[in-house]
């Protein structure tokens, strides 16, 4: 499987006697899988369609799927919906003996007020259920086209971004390759700084027992060693690795990932006592805020 982003677009049209539709998939960045429909009006049970559709192809990411129709059959017949007009007009006349002041409702106010007047469309005048079925079915054809090409954008763009995501691993475990060959921890150097901080607490407190300077030696020693900060280190790199090799849907693996990257470089800053180990740290704060950021377009 491979490594896919949670950003993508695509399009997809479609044609019939009775005219045209599109379909647009957009998606960006989400915790989850969050899809939005927009249909055409008279189109609303496709919604659910494009909602499984969208499900089995995607799994996280804020998707917006919508739908417009264009009809270009011609609409030369027109037809009055009466019993909505007889409604208006009923209403009309019930108010009108309640408030005689009030100005009678007009013929063409009535006409204009969506739903009285109604085109003939060609679906009505042939077989309404068949023409219906063939045109929702090519919609639907239309509709998994649009999200292949959503799916495989995201895919292209996931591979770029996968490239990226290993060469900062790369960076992350040369800098800390680097931190291990710092001077400061060298063995002659950490026992030397041992030697010094542990004649600094005798200074300061003589007559302190030897078991509370025992608690001390081992104090000094966890704050000076960072090996297992390291070792953590090239750990999670090995096992960010994997997982792009596995691929699939591994974006919230890879940002609890960076979550421990940075948890690691800030304790190996926080216990340098060296310029250079603190400059190494830096930037392997950097590098890994750069991949934390990255990982977050990762489905």
């Amino acid at each position: 499987m491979t490594v896919a982003s949670m950003t993508g677009y695509a399009r997809a049209e479609g044609r019939d006697t009775q005219g045209s539709w599109v379909w647009e998939g957009k998606s960006v960045n989400g915790r989850g899988l969050e899809l939005r429909c927009k249909s055409a009006p008279g189109y609303d049970g496709l919604e659910v369609a494009a909602r499984e559709a969208a499900a089995k192809r995607l799994k996280r990411g804020n998707v917006q799927i919508s739908l417009t129709v264009r009809s270009e059959t011609e609409q030369s017949q027109i037809r009055v919906n009466e019993a909505m007009l007889e409604q208006l007009l009923g209403i009309c006349r019930q108010w009108q003996g309640r408030f005689p002041e009030i100005t009678p409702a007009r013929m063409d106010g009535l006409l204009a007020i969506k739903g009285v007047l109604e085109p003939v469309t060609e679906a009505e005048t042939g077989d309404a259920d068949t023409l219906r079925a063939a045109r929702e079915g090519a919609m639907k054809a239309s509709l998994e086209a649009m999200l292949d090409q959503l799916a495989a954008m995201r895919q292209v763009e996931g591979t770029r971004i996968g490239a990226v995501l290993t060469a900062q691993l790369d960076e992350i475990a040369t800098l800390s390759a680097k931190a291990g060959e710092c001077a400061v921890l060298r063995p002659e150097a950490v026992r030397e700084r041992l030697r010094a901080q542990v004649a600094q607490v005798l200074d300061a407190a003589p007559t302190l027992a030897e078991d509370r300077i025992a608690q001390e030696v081992a104090l000094i020693a966890v704050k000076a060693d960072v090996r297992e900060e390291l070792d953590r280190l090239a750990a999670h790199v090995a096992a960010a690795r994997d997982l792009l090799a596995q691929g699939g849907a591994i974006g919230r693996k890879l940002d609890f990932l960076a979550q421990e990257f940075n948890r690691e470089a800030n304790t190996l800053c926080s216990k340098s006592s060296d310029v250079e180990l603190t400059r190494v740290g830096l930037d392997l704060k950097a590098v890994i805020d750069q991949f934390k950021e990255q990982v977050q377009n990762i489905e």
